[in-house]
């Protein structure tokens, strides 16, 4: 498989910013974070613990 060159990268990330914005990229950069950090807790077999709240009267 061949592994794009670093002026490729480039041109693909200027690509991504013209069709995203700039406003956009931050919130896709969380996204795929998040769906990157739940993949690898499905493999390691890691439940996910909720966090408890505490109720106030």
């Amino acid at each position: 498989m061949h592994f794009p060159l670093p002026w490729q990268l480039v041109l693909i990330l200027l690509v991504v910013l013209v069709i995203f914005g700039a406003s956009k990229l931050p919130e896709f950069g969380k996204g795929l974070g998040e769906g990157i950090r739940n993949f690898k807790k499905a493999l390691s077999g890691e439940e996910e613990k909720k966090p408890e709240r505490k109720e106030e009267a």
